[in-house]
């Protein structure tokens, strides 16, 4: 009999000490917001998805896509769009980043789209090594020659496009004041290699 105020003991100290154990908490913490990215770092993840496609696809061009729903920094997007040719085939294929999902087919991470014909001259193509230049540096190189317009067009968006010139080497970023270059009229030619300022456009 003296056993059993022991026995007792022993099973309330373990249900005191199971309360006592923390309890798991069901809240999950907040995801952080979503944030613009670099255009290198866009560039680099959308071509990784494109050589699964064709491992010797070349570049044919790349622009930023802005979105109402993630803040705008200057020198970086919330989406991206890339389309890469496959010369040997004669065909391009499209590709989109996002750090969100959106309306008009936009996903978030990288999509890939159809792949299309293609008929572009071979000049307007470059290989996915040559861009070296991430699009932060290339605004601060191109905001060096903007001074003047910048003063008078303070906050204005900034949109960046990569592509081919045949002028220049090596393919170079176009960095654009306004929300697209049909709105545009003024930009500034930044190599994608080197980082060199290239030609201002008014």
């Amino acid at each position: 009999m003296r056993k059993l105020p022991f026995l007792s003991g022993c099973a309330l100290a373990l249900v005191l000490g199971g309360c006592s154990q923390p309890a798991p908490t069901a809240r999950k913490e907040a995801e952080n917001p979503p944030e613009p990215i670099g255009g290198l770092s866009a560039f680099w993840k959308m071509y990784a998805v494109a050589r699964a496609w064709d491992p010797d696809c070349e570049v044919l061009k790349m622009s930023s896509i802005p979105l109402s729903q993630v803040p705008a920094v200057r020198g970086k997007a919330a989406a991206w769009g890339a389309t890469f040719v496959s010369p040997f085939r004669g065909k391009t294929r499209s590709f989109t980043f996002s750090v969100v999902e959106d309306e008009g087919n936009l996903h978030k991470d990288v999509f890939a789209g159809p792949e299309e014909s293609w008929s572009a001259a071979p000049e307007q193509m470059f290989p996915a090594l040559a861009v070296k230049i991430d699009t932060g540096a290339a605004l601060e190189t191109a905001l060096e020659k903007a001074v003047d317009y910048e003063k008078k067009h303070s906050g204005k968006p900034i949109s960046m496009q990569l592509e081919k010139v045949k002028k220049y080497q090596e393919p170079v970023w176009r960095i654009i004041w306004g929300d697209s270059l049909q709105t545009s009229d003024f930009s500034v030619y930044v190599g994608a290699s080197t980082g060199e300022y290239e030609e201002t456009l008014h």
